[in-house]
């Protein structure tokens, strides 16, 4: 954009930041303190404000198609890609084809020429389905070769669909199981710094669980790790990974899809990734 005059200067937005050059033309290395309140300084603060919230908000919505692997109609696909905030969270993901298969990389959503994609012989080529798919990496069969092949184009998505942590389902289940283990038991010496630590990754803490609402193949699953709901200053520790139907009744591990699985073993991961180290290694 533009120079904007504020006072006996001028500023601008650069990369999200509000920047101000003076009457000479010499960029200065901050915003002078009288200009502060200019009302077209404090207009293009509000404004880098807001980019920033579109640009997560974007991103947000993008990665809730990949985690539920929703169907996206291409016009809708094709009108939100010249906006720069959509386009940089949806650009370089893997999009298939009606027949699940890999189709491509995408790159591009026109109105007429449809989709532009980089497919797996690194041809760029152009199909127009009625909906496009992003998958969850769990689903990708060859997810480590897309992997490979990515950095060879040194492919990088803010989504994070290649790249995101992925867990499979154990083949071989116990029939009556309804809950995972692995992750239970570690240690945080409050409990707020747990709380906290689930809202940081963007998680809500509901009941005293921390969790994971999820939709696969048209149904509701919500994943669930208990969190503690006592005093923010005592002592608390993760609990074990259940899931849970729309009307909160735990459901069996062997009722868990491959989606749900993943997410709710990546929530329960990183969580108990959190826990008080220091503590453990003492107590061995």
């Amino acid at each position: 954009m533009g120079w904007v005059p504020a006072g006996d200067y001028e500023v601008t937005l650069d990369s999200g930041k509000v920047v101000c050059r003076n009457a000479a033309g010499r960029r200065l290395k901050s915003v002078p303190p009288k200009i502060a309140d200019d009302p077209a300084v404090v207009g293009l603060r509000q404004l880098a404000e807001w980019l920033e919230r579109h640009e997560r908000q974007c991103l947000d919505a993008v990665e809730r198609w990949m985690v539920r692997s929703l169907p996206v109609p291409f016009d809708a696909l094709a009108h939100v890609w010249p906006d720069p905030a959509w386009q940089s969270a949806l650009r370089d993901l893997v999009v298939t084809g009606e027949d699940g298969d890999v189709a491509g990389f995408l790159r591009d959503a026109d109105p007429e020429r449809g989709l532009g994609l980089v497919d797996l012989d690194g041809d760029t080529v152009r199909i127009r389905p009625a909906v496009v798919r992003l998958p969850h990496p769990v689903l990708l069969d060859d997810l480590e070769e897309l992997r490979e092949f990515a950095v060879e184009l040194g492919i990088g998505q803010r989504a994070g669909q290649l790249f995101r942590e992925v867990w499979h389902r154990p083949a071989a289940l116990d029939a009556d199981a309804d809950c995972v283990e692995d992750h239970a038991g570690g240690r945080f010496k409050e409990l707020r710094f747990l709380h906290g630590r689930a809202a940081q990754l963007g998680y809500r803490v509901r009941g005293g669980h921390a969790v994971c609402p999820l939709l696969e193949d048209g149904r509701t699953v919500e994943a669930r790790v208990w969190v503690g709901d006592h005093d923010g200053y005592e002592e608390t520790e993760t609990g074990p990974l259940h899931f849970t139907d729309a009307s909160g009744r735990t459901l069996k591990l062997a009722r868990i899809g491959p989606v749900a699985w993943s997410e709710g073993m990546r929530m329960a991961a990183a969580l108990y990734a959190g826990r008080d180290i220091e503590d453990e290694e003492q107590a061995a």
